[in-house]
């Protein structure tokens, strides 16, 4: 009787997973904070954790996700992490969204060397493919694991199961095989957040072995979902075949800690946008041509910006802070300071800090980003400056050149520079743009197939940590999958 029940829970579970759509409807996405914000008066009682972080990382039918999001810690910014459901029946995993890196991939129940336990999240889940009826190991002869962006390994055979390896900047990585199985989330299917749950049918990695960065208890999490610009991701898997379009915004709410992530074309607001510097890289690259301080540019030389595969200005939700070239980071210093002569600067894990008593926005200088195509970037006192103790505060712009990882002369635009702006990263059209925009409000996407535009709120979700910050993102899509992580 026990093995005929069995037998009969498999089958339900198989009847259940058929039931796959096969075209992607408009939902939505939650989101949390892995860490506070800084910066508009918040506080960090360890400002070295920012760095620490940064280091480790360095016809169709729109359809999004509602999933929990989040993070736990009293310092930090820039990280966030949310809660889907893989195989049949659907296990919970906590993975980290990050829109600097192209991957997706969870620890595995056979990792050894994958964390047990986690200061972020309350329960870790390592995945078995062996308990889900929908599970299936990725080939080696499978066109997926023959492509030259799946980061396979050389040794793989016609006989034996696709591997991966993906490696971040410090030299944490994480290796072992593509499965294919369901994920699970809540699709929007109406205004003002009305949702229905759907599946569907995803590639990622499940890790064997995890290394470095990857195995901090104080920051683990189930996995990472990357938002990149690869051609090998699940959301150019899913665009090729004609579920959704290759397009998601994003708008972080360094007030409230709410905000919306978004996967599909926004139609309201409208976005001034910039083009994206080199269509091949596989990651978000833009043009910028010149910085001022105050209305006045800065003095540097007129090539120190220019785009390649490893050198560019790349924005990147994934990163806390700012990094700029060496030239470039001490002039914007001098700058920042020029009416400050008689303050002393003083070195707090790297992090230049210093005592001031009246208040920074009256203060300090606004400072503005200038790109291609007349877009820019403002950048206020209370986005680049942050207290860490009483009338203590560092400065969130950091020297590229003395950060393992960062790159001596690429900039990364990090979370800091692009809270309270919609985001919007379009590589249908090649584009990348954003305004200022206010986060806890609303935006409105337009469902390719029916013609009609869904109202989604933002959203901020209880948490039961005293520092975590929770977000509502809104996604008509769902994630991404590919070989190469930043």
């Amino acid at each position: 009787m026990a093995h005929l029940m069995f037998l009969a829970a498999k089958l339900l579970a198989l009847v259940l997973a058929s039931f796959v759509h096969g075209t992607m409807a408009n939902g939505v996405l939650e989101v949390r904070r892995k860490f506070p914000i800084i910066g508009r008066g918040g506080k960090s009682s360890d400002i070295g954790v920012l760095q620490t972080h940064d280091r480790s990382r360095h016809c169709r039918r729109l359809e999004a996700a509602d999933l929990p999001l989040g993070g736990v810690g009293a310092d930090g910014s820039g990280i966030y992490y949310t809660e889907i459901g893989i195989g049949a029946p659907a296990m919970q995993y906590y993975v980290q969204v990050d829109t600097g890196s192209s991957s997706f991939w969870v620890n595995g129940i056979s990792c050894r060397q994958c964390p047990r336990e986690s200061s972020v999240v309350s329960k870790l889940t390592l995945y078995d493919p062996l308990e889900s009826v929908t599970s299936r190991a990725v080939q080696c002869d499978d066109v997926f694991c023959t492509s030259k962006q799946s980061a396979v390994q050389p040794n793989c055979s016609r006989s034996s199961k696709c591997p991966y390896y993906f490696s971040y900047g410090d030299g944490g990585a994480t290796a072992g095989w593509f499965y294919k199985d369901l994920m699970h989330y809540r699709q929007l299917s109406g205004n003002n957040g009305q949702t229905q749950p759907t599946n569907a049918s995803v590639i990622f990695g499940c890790a064997a072995q995890n290394s470095g960065s990857l195995n901090i208890t104080e920051l683990a999490v189930d996995g990472i979902i990357g938002f990149s610009n690869s051609n090998n991701t699940l959301l150019s898997q899913l665009a090729a075949a004609g579920k959704t379009k290759k397009i998601f915004s994003h708008c972080l709410d360094s007030r409230n800690g709410g905000g919306i992530f978004a996967i599909g074309e926004v139609v309201e607001p409208k976005v001034k946008t910039t083009p994206l510097a080199n269509n091949q890289s596989k990651y978000h690259l833009v043009n910028l041509t010149s910085i001022d301080v105050d209305n006045t540019a800065l003095q540097i030389p007129a090539n120190i910006f220019g785009t390649t595969d490893s050198k560019g200005t790349m924005v990147d939700s994934g990163t806390a802070l700012a990094y700029l070239p060496g030239i470039v980071y001490s002039e914007l210093m001098l700058a920042i300071f020029a009416k400050h002569k008689n303050i002393t600067l003083r070195n707090v894990d790297d992090l230049e800090c210093f005592e001031y008593l009246n208040s920074t926005n009256d203060g300090f200088p606004n400072i503005t980003f200038k790109f291609q195509g007349d877009l820019t970037l403002d950048v206020y006192p209370y986005d680049y400056l942050f207290e860490f103790e009483d009338n203590q505060y560092c400065v969130g712009f950091q020297d590229a050149s003395r950060n393992v990882g960062m790159g001596e002369d690429g900039v990364v635009l990090g979370e800091m520079v692009i809270s309270d702006k919609l985001v919007i990263y379009d590589m249908e059209n090649h584009v990348i743009g954003w305004t200022e925009y206010n986060c806890s409000s609303s935006i409105k996407i337009k469902d390719e197939e029916t013609g009609a535009t869904y109202t989604v709120n933002a959203n901020n979700i209880s948490s039961g940590w005293i520092y975590q910050w929770q977000m509502h993102w809104i996604m008509p899509l769902v994630i991404m999958v590919s070989s190469y992580l930043v």
